[in-house]
């Protein structure tokens, strides 16, 4: 067998048991938005406390980092938004967008109206 051959079967075997990416169950079917892509950041908070993730759906925050809202998940009273953390220095840390609970945070800077009601899909709570 060449080597491409085997290294192709490895990783048809391999891949399906990896953590690599796997789908989570949806937190939500609908989630607000300014836009219908949801691309556009509602609001700036700052997080009141730290968050430690239990999945890879959410993402880790630490006491008094800013975080760009762009999705308030709608169905289960709003308990989770989807953002992304913003550091003190640019560059830092890796530009990811992850929910976390709306309670470890506070609302400082208004941007845009979250008014577009999107339907989630399950690339919303797709873990990479």
């Amino acid at each position: 067998m060449s080597c491409k051959l085997w290294l192709a079967v490895l990783v048809c075997i391999w891949l399906p048991f990896s953590e690599a990416g796997r789908q989570m169950p949806k937190l939500s079917d609908k989630k607000l938005c300014a836009d219908s892509e949801c691309s556009h950041p509602i609001l700036i908070a700052r997080a009141l406390q730290d968050y430690y993730p239990g999945d890879c759906r959410f993402i880790p925050i630490r006491q008094g980092q800013l975080i760009y809202v762009y999705a308030m998940l709608k169905d289960r009273g709003n308990l989770f938004w989807a953002g992304s953390v913003q550091d003190s220095y640019y560059g830092q840390q890796e530009a990811r967008i992850g929910h976390f609970p709306s309670s470890v945070v506070e609302e400082t800077h208004a941007l845009m109206p979250a008014t577009t009601e999107v339907k989630t899909t399950k690339w919303d709570f797709y873990c990479y």
